[in-house]
Order: structure tokens, then sequence, then C-alpha cells
């Protein structure tokens, strides 16, 4: 699990890099890389986009 808190471009190993939520897409080195996080049900949730485009796609929110 990468640290989302850490420059998560800088020597992320591809399999440990986040998933785009809505392509599937390895997000490694991207600096259009987008997360949003919500709370849910008591719980912090978050989502990793690989560019805007992708984002808006999940949630069509701007």
């Amino acid at each position: 699990m990468v640290d989302p808190t850490s420059d998560i471009g800088e020597g992320v190993d591809e399999a440990d890099a986040p998933s785009c939520a809505t392509c599937g897409a390895s997000i490694v080195e991207s600096t259009s890389h987008r997360v949003i996080t919500w709370i849910e049900d008591g719980d912090v949730q978050s989502a990793h986009f690989c560019d805007e485009q992708c984002r808006m796609d999940w949630d069509g929110d701007d």
C-alpha cells in the first residue's frame, strides 16, 4: 500500500501503485493523477484517477 501523502510519482513500483477507479490503469509518475476522498459509514474512502477526464467519468462532478 502506498502512503497517499507521499510523492506518489517517485519510486513507486507499478505493482504497488494505485489503479484508476474508472479505467483500471496503474498510476505511476503521473502529473495528472487525481484523488477524491469521502466518509462512508464512518470510514474514510478514496478513489484514484489517472486524469481529470476519468474522474469526471466516474462521478460527473467538476
